[in-house]
Order: structure tokens, then C-alpha cells, then sequence
């Protein structure tokens, strides 16, 4: 495989959360649309238990078994790199997880950069908030997650602390533990390609 010829910073925002929670990362021009599910999953927290799309100049890329599922034309996303979309900085698409809670993800490409000789992509270089919970029932059920867990008054506040402990902070975000995982994901893949 050749070497990537830029890097693309791109910031991920989960579209409607207030707060919002984004990440910033570095990804390869190279890099497919399955790779990147791979990084985005990694960079915001999820588990890769469900599935998901991207969409880009209104078309549709994912896994092509997904299409049964879904009803719509879904192109494979291994086929599909990063530089055959992004022609300048600013272009947007839309990364969406979990069909049944709707986690939408805005991708930003905010700037095309030169290859630094040595460093290793992708790594995030920061982000904010702690990924929600997973099948929580989207950012409103998420919202309502932090309403109840804020408010020792409301019904389900001891449930909540009860199934995650008085340690949960929606404000905790771990950059050293995302690098960790984008890291071994890095390695992962290069030993794939041996």
C-alpha cells in the first residue's frame, strides 16, 4: 500500500447533543470508510455493537449486508477511501450509528495537512464529554439519562447510580485511553497487512 500523500484533521460532533460531544483526529487521506467506522468507534467511546452508515453526496456506504435491514442502496465502504470525496477543506458527511437510537455524527474535514515523517495516524488530539451510554434511546434518552443522574430527587436517580456507580462524569473525557485504542488499532492493522 502506498503512503498517504496528507492528513486530514477532522472533527467528529455527535450531532443535537448540548453540550456537544466531539472529538478532534488526524486520519490519513488513504484511509477507507471502513477504517474509519474503526477510528470513529474508537475515538468516541461506542462498542460496535450495531449497525451503522455513512452518508456522502447523498449516497450511502456501509456494510452491503446491511441493505436487508434497512431498505436502502448501500454501497460497500471497503471499497471507498477518504481522498475519493474529500477534494478541500470544510467538506462534511454523516456517520450514523446505531439505527434504532439514531446516534448521527457529524465528520468535518477542518484542515488537509502535510504527513509529518514519524508520527503515527490516526491520534486524537482532543475531544469533550464522555461518549453516552449505549442503547440509552438516542440524545433525548441520553438527556434524560443526565437529568435523572444530576437529580437525587427524581424517581430513577438511585437506579442509575445503582447500574453505573457514583463514578460516571458526562464531562470525563480520556484522551491517553483513546490514543491507547487507536494505537492498538494501528497495530492491528499493520498486522494485517503482512
Amino acid at each position: 500500500m502506498s503512503a498517504p500523500k496528507s492528513i486530514y484533521q477532522i472533527k467528529v460532533t455527535l450531532n443535537d447533543s448540548k453540550p456537544p460531544i466531539w472529538r478532534r483526529v488526524l486520519v490519513e487521506d488513504k484511509t477507507t470508510l471502513s477504517k474509519l467506522h474503526t477510528i470513529l468507534q474508537t475515538v468516541m467511546g461506542w462498542t460496535d455493537s450495531h449497525l451503522h452508515h455513512f452518508i456522502i453526496n447523498d449516497e450511502f456506504y456501509g456494510e452491503p449486508d446491511d441493505d436487508e435491514f434497512s431498505g436502502i442502496e448501500t454501497k460497500n465502504e471497503k471499497r471507498y477511501r477518504l481522498n475519493q470525496f474529500v477534494k478541500r477543506k470544510g467538506f462534511k458527511f454523516i456517520y450514523e450509528y446505531d439505527f434504532g437510537d439514531s446516534w448521527e455524527h457529524i465528520v468535518h474535514v477542518e484542515a488537509i495537512l502535510p504527513v509529518e515523517k514519524g508520527r503515527q495516524y490516526p491520534v486524537c488530539l482532543e475531544g469533550k464529554r464522555a461518549c453516552p451510554l449505549e442503547d440509552i434511546g438516542g440524545v433525548w434518552g441520553y438527556d434524560d439519562f443526565l437529568k435523572a443522574l444530576a437529580d437525587p430527587k427524581h424517581p430513577e436517580h438511585d437506579d442509575m447510580v445503582e447500574e453505573l456507580g457514583e463514578d460516571f462524569d458526562p464531562e470525563f473525557f480520556d484522551i491517553e485511553d483513546v490514543n491507547l485504542g487507536l494505537r492498538n488499532y494501528a497495530a492491528r492493522a499493520r498486522m494485517t497487512k503482512k
